[in-house]
């Protein structure tokens, strides 16, 4: 029998004064058998740094044509798809050609140069892809906040971001690729 999905549910309080967005976001996040905390978290930082009200999660690890998330228009073109960890080039490309801005959040350590290294030249020629770095001891105290039932505040301000709940408070550096 197939492992089922966690539910876990999060409220965000986002305020990021980088985009002058202002908003309460109460998300059901479904995390795969397979999924890491870190991972999960990474999709919770990935979708407050890009937060509106068209975001939304797609079935993400369970499908292969779908990224974690992605905005689309009110005519079903996607504009904004945003991916996770370290994919092969040809997702990248089918993301690039599929959608208007594709996002990837690497994280991983010394794997993401190692990944940069060799998809470096076929990667750079996409002018709607965007790379962004996610520091292995961000990603770790993100995992460490992980529960069943989680309140954030956020606020990004200048590339940074703040992530805290009653009990902690995170401090994360997004670093664009190439850096």
């Amino acid at each position: 029998m197939a492992l089922k999905a966690t539910i876990f549910k999060a409220s965000l309080n986002i305020a990021d004064m980088d985009r002058h967005y202002y908003q309460d976001h109460h998300l059901t996040i479904a995390r795969h058998p397979s999924e890491t905390d870190e991972r999960m978290m990474a999709r919770v930082l990935a979708f407050a740094l890009n937060a509106s009200e068209h975001l939304e999660f797609t079935k993400g690890l369970s499908t292969d044509d779908e990224p974690e998330l992605w905005q689309k228009s009110l005519s079903d073109e996607i504009e904004l798809w945003i991916e996770l960890g370290l994919p092969e080039e040809s997702r990248l490309r089918k993301a690039c050609n599929r959608a208007k801005k594709v996002l990837l959040y690497t994280y991983g350590g010394r794997a993401v140069s190692l990944w940069w290294e060799k998809h470096r030249h076929k990667l750079e020629r996409f002018s709607n892809l965007s790379i962004v770095n996610l520091r292995p001891e961000d990603t770790a105290a993100l995992a460490e906040l992980a529960e069943r039932t989680m309140n954030f505040q956020v606020t990004i301000q200048d590339g940074e971001v703040t992530i805290s709940n009653e009990n902690a408070l995170v401090n994360i550096t997004p670093e664009p690729l190439p850096a």
